[in-house]
């Protein structure tokens, strides 16, 4: 039997049978799709996840209060601390050789109102350097001043949302509002950003660090970031850190130190291993596809019977028949794992357009979804496809309930 004979028989079989054919290609195109969306999902997660770290820059490192033993797992984001970091402290570590700037974080809720328009806004305190660090614009006006970090002064910069809010289409810059019982002068609007490590930009209220501290009656600080003069510095910075602030709290090593590497490896980490999971669990339904396309096949084995007995009649090998059946397992693999690769692209694109993540499907996931669907086809086709090679051709020509 030639190739173009055989070809010619396998399509033969499949038009013959659409309605057959159809729910096969189906179930192929489904367990594809499951494969590659939930993975795309998950990239999607990871993605996000870098992207929003990687503003923070390579370099910076950030300082929590309270000593954390960690075993390389996800670095610790609170806890208690036997001693608070101080302003005093975020100046020490800004004139460490290895240290380009830092800035001193406090943060809490406070009821912000201009007029008669009031609401919840999210406010740090913080310095000039703080800007630079996490790569923050001003549309509008100009960020924070240089400060001395212990001066407190009525200015503030809010984001773009907040500004909507409490302003409407009247200018803000240079106007006044209330946060908490205090007023404040708007000297900045930040650019449009949306949400980052958790905080909408749009939302916030920015303030000099010893004015929020009067505010919030706290004067320990809730994070101290620092930029170190380039990755160089990386080891010997996060060693001279903590050195100096064991030192200045009397000999007691009580904060953590965590660098944006260790939080990327942590969530790469995690969120591969959760792709790789969900790739598995979308799997089974390819799985479930191979064990229909196996009882399809032996139920189109015993349907063709007669034509199995003709061909071998005709002088076709047992591995030639063999091939007939496997090859439309194969076809249809290879078309409903194409079909479903296409659709679930099409759904990740559309997921794209709706959220401002970046959903897509690893090479590895889209490469190994069409070689799985392939397997499961052809694993689950050989044992009806060998019982159709073992007929013999006058058993398989006799008519059903013929006598010998």
């Amino acid at each position: 039997m030639r190739a173009a004979d055989g070809l010619g028989l396998i399509l033969g079989a499949l038009r013959g049978h659409r309605s057959r054919s159809l729910m096969l290609l189906l179930a192929m195109a489904i367990g594809v799709v499951a494969v590659n969306l939930l993975t795309g999902l998950a990239e999607g997660a990871r993605l996000f996840v870098i992207g929003e770290f990687s503003m923070l820059g390579r370099n910076t490192l950030i300082v929590l209060p309270g000593r954390k033993e960690t075993t390389g797992g996800m670095p610790p984001i609170t806890g208690l601390a036997p001693r608070d970091l101080t302003l005093a402290d975020a100046e020490a570590i800004g004139r460490l050789p290895a240290v380009r700037r830092v800035a001193p974080l406090q943060a809490g809720q406070l009821e912000v109102s201009v007029g008669n328009r009031t609401r919840e806004a999210f406010t740090l305190g913080t310095s000039l350097e703080f800007f630079a660090i996490r790569q923050l614009s001003v549309a509008q006006g100009r960020p924070l001043p240089a400060l001395a970090l212990d001066q407190a002064e009525a200015v503030c910069v809010i984001g773009a949302k907040l500004r909507r809010e409490l302003f409407g289409n009247r200018p803000a810059l240079g106007e006044w509002l209330r946060a908490g019982d205090r007023r404040f002068r708007v000297v900045g609007v930040l650019a449009e950003r949306g949400e980052s490590l958790g905080m909408d930009l749009g939302e916030m209220l920015i303030i000099p660090v010893a004015s929020a501290q009067v505010l919030f009656n706290r004067e320990g600080l809730f994070r101290v970031f620092a930029e170190l003069r380039g990755p160089q510095f990386q080891d010997g910075g996060k060693r001279q850190i903590l050195a100096l602030l064991k030192e200045r709290h009397e000999g007691k090593e009580d904060v953590t130190l965590i660098s944006q590497d260790s939080m990327l490896a942590a969530f790469d980490g995690i969120l591969g291993a959760l792709a790789l999971a969900l790739a598995g669990i979308a799997a089974i339904s390819l799985l479930v596809a191979g064990i229909l396309i196996m009882n399809v096949t032996w139920i189109a084995v015993h349907q063709r019977t007669a034509e199995i007995g003709l061909l071998k009649a005709l002088g076709a090998k047992p591995r030639q028949v063999r091939l007939l059946f496997v090859g439309e397992a194969a076809l249809l693999a290879v078309a409903g794992g194409l079909a479903g690769l296409l659709a679930s692209e099409a759904l990740l694109w559309l997921g794209r357009q709706l959220w401002d993540i970046p959903l897509q499907t690893p090479a590895w996931a889209r490469a190994g979804s069409l070689a799985l669907a392939l397997l499961a086809a052809l694993l689950f086709a050989w044992l009806p496809a060998g019982q159709a090679a073992r007929l013999q051709p006058l058993v398989a020509l006799r008519p059903p309930g013929g006598r010998t």
